[in-house]
């Protein structure tokens, strides 16, 4: 069992406070359609749910798995129960490190982010990509596995995207500082290295997912959640904020199968998926996977999702937002100083 500093323990009951306290409700349903509605993840082998992935064969379902070293497994959620219907396993892949992300390509595959590197000291990590199962029952399916190594170095990250156009894999990494989006291969390789390359600059992010259409891209971090307009293989202009809700451990994202909906997901036992309404600002109705506008439509000034909440509860939340934003970091940091 680790030992922790006194200072980091201070920290860690500090930020649980403060990430108690109430927050603003957000509205809760979507379009009405499979899957876009909030539900309660009630498998109690699924206590930190890192990834969130809309199933594409099978509506109203989300993929999961638990974060760090639980080992090869991906589960099936109903989001209409928040039951398991399928825990999948994965042969072919060794034991898994820090599972981070999940993603169902174009392509009816499920691609899972063994991406977690705490330190930056890992010079490969992996991709495991194994077919979207046609049944859900409890299986085991053999995954191929992808050695990734990063431009400039290890790196380490929590957010991996594939685009539901190209099927090109995209992975987000994760600082302090400031972190950075890189693209993999157009054809990722079994056989050697695939380096990914770097392609822009992310604000700290946990996951992130494209809208079913490609057109858009959606980042969230502990305390924030931005969209941005996705063309030519990059984010174009400037991301628009979304209200994303203030959960215990905020680590997941996906949009919904329609794409009405961004369903937030967080660690812990029995958590809590809480959907969005995709804000609807002009120009940021996205693109293609080729570039080209696809549509637009009018909305909350400066792409807020709607909130149902009063003007007064936005100053609770910022400064709870501040606060723990600050003590996250800190605590990160001082963990750091004790390894």
């Amino acid at each position: 069992m680790r030992s922790f500093p006194r200072p980091v323990l201070w920290a860690a009951a500090v930020a649980a406070l403060v990430l108690s306290t109430p927050a603003p409700a957000l509205a809760a349903e979507g379009s009405g359609g499979p899957g876009t509605s909030s539900f309660t993840i009630s498998d109690p082998r699924i206590t930190e749910s890192s990834g969130l992935a809309a199933s594409r064969r099978h509506p109203g379902v989300y993929w999961t798995h638990n974060d760090s070293d639980d080992g090869p497994y991906l589960y099936a959620v109903d989001s209409a129960s928040g039951r398991t219907l399928a825990r999948i396993t994965m042969t072919g892949v060794g034991r898994p490190r820090d599972i981070e992300a999940v993603s169902v390509g174009p392509d009816g595959q499920i691609y899972v982010g063994d991406i977690g590197d705490n330190v930056d000291s890992w010079d490969h990590v992996w991709i495991y990509r194994l077919p979207e199962p046609a049944e859900l029952t409890d299986a085991t399916v053999k995954a191929v596995q992808y050695t990734v190594r990063y431009e400039g170095g290890p790196r380490n990250a929590e957010a991996l995207m594939v685009h539901p156009v190209t099927g090109r894999v995209y992975i987000a990494s994760k600082s302090e500082d400031a972190g950075h989006l890189y693209e993999g291969p157009a054809k990722l390789s079994a056989t050697g290295s695939n380096v990914f390359r770097r392609v822009a600059d992310v604000p700290w992010v946990t996951d992130g997912a494209f809208s079913p259409d490609g057109g858009q891209l959606v980042l969230r971090g502990y305390f924030f959640a931005e969209t941005y307009a996705w063309r030519a293989g990059r984010p174009a202009g400037k991301a628009e904020r979304v209200a994303a809700p203030f959960q215990p451990q905020a680590e997941s994202v996906s949009y919904s199968p329609d794409g009405s909906t961004l369903m937030f997901g967080s660690e812990g036992a029995g958590s809590r998926v809480v959907a969005v309404p995709v804000p609807k600002a002009d120009g940021q109705r996205g693109a293609d996977g080729a570039g080209r506008p696809a549509g637009s439509g009018g909305g909350e000034p400066g792409g807020a999702a709607a909130a149902g909440t009063g003007g007064g509860n936005f100053t609770v939340g910022a400064v709870v937002l501040a606060a723990a934003t600050a003590l996250v970091l800190g605590l990160k940091r001082l963990l750091r100083r004790g390894d």
